[in-house]
């Protein structure tokens, strides 16, 4: 029986469901939200660590949990040991209770300053970053990666260990390599031969987008967690559908077209709130779009949709739409 629990650090969690950092989607409202629908843990989108030191308005927006149920988890991203401590200790000085350190992102502009996925291909530089990192803080660090730099490399194992040496409390493993990007499909052994080679929680990541699929990857890995990202847009319920169904082996309603309107509208206020009315309508397009999709007349909602600037034009399109 594999268990459906998880602890980091001395943070035990409600599940071993974790909601994965996404750039401009997992914001306060965002995670905050998934939390509220089942998920155990949820992880900020990535804060660089240079701009986090240097305070920008929408950096320190991304650092911000006020009011956010715990544990807290802040990721950041970099290439200098030194400034990735600095800026763990600012985030912990900030109310941070984990600090979640990327090094799984392949984005061009990531890579292109050695940082995320690129950081794998220079095992020392990586070992000098957690060392660097755990050092400099009290409270958990974890450390998201992928299997490799391209799938003739595939060095997860051995990042993995310097990670467990290093004194990483947690790792989250994306079944794919920086080459591979999105593209085809996540493989789970290299996942699992990870989660053989360390004694800490390994979570897995990649393509988890049913309740079966969350079963059959904790099998084949036999990971403690999994982390969902993609499929969590616009179906933040995903968390409590798996959670159900690998507790009970039995699946949930689908939520009724209600229910997804009133959790839509509640989750567009809080952007509203989050960001000013202005710019919580043009964040809440995006979300507007991930959640009708599969709705009768969707297309051409979210055309008309995609045009509206205020919320008050928002609200009433919504409740239209649904009615």
């Amino acid at each position: 029986m594999l268990s459906l629990y998880m602890q980091i650090g001395k943070y035990k969690l409600e599940n071993n469901l974790v909601l994965a950092p996404m750039a401009g989607v997992t914001d306060r409202p965002f995670r905050q939200l998934c939390k509220e629908l089942g998920a155990g843990m949820a992880v900020s989108e990535m804060v660089s660590s240079n701009s986090l030191l240097r305070g920008s308005a929408k950096t320190l927006r991304r650092a911000n949990h006020e009011g956010e149920t715990l544990p807290r988890s802040i990721q950041i991203a970099g290439a200098d040991p030194q400034m990735m401590g600095d800026a763990a200790r600012f985030n912990e000085d900030e109310g941070a209770e984990i600090i979640d350190i990327n090094m799984g992102c392949p984005a061009k502009k990531v890579c292109n300053v050695l940082a995320g996925s690129a950081l794998l291909k220079n095992e020392l530089l990586v070992a000098k970053i957690l060392a660097a990192t755990v050092k400099a803080v009290t409270i958990p660090v974890t450390l998201k990666i992928r299997t490799g730099w391209d799938p003739d490399h595939k060095n997860g194992i051995t990042i993995a260990k310097i990670a467990e040496e290093s004194g990483i409390q947690a790792l989250a493993v994306h079944g794919r390599t920086r080459s591979c990007y999105f593209k085809g499909e996540a493989e789970y052994e290299t996942i699992a031969a990870i989660k053989a080679a360390v004694r800490i929680p390994v979570i897995a990541n990649g393509d988890i987008e049913t309740p079966e699929k969350a079963k059959e990857v904790l099998h084949k890995t036999k990971a403690d967690g999994l982390m969902i990202g993609r499929a969590a847009q616009g179906k933040p319920w995903i968390f409590r559908e798996i959670a159900h169904y690998l507790a009970t082996g039995e699946y949930l309603p689908e939520p009724t077209p209600t229910e997804i309107k009133n959790i839509l509208l509640g989750h567009l206020e809080n952007l509203y709130q989050f960001y000013g009315e202005h710019m919580g309508a043009m964040i809440g397009r995006k979300h507007v779009s991930w959640y009708s999709k599969g709705q009768s007349g969707s297309a051409r909602f979210r055309d008309e949709f995609n045009r509206l600037e205020t919320p008050e034009e928002q609200r009433r399109a919504i409740e239209n739409f649904f009615a």
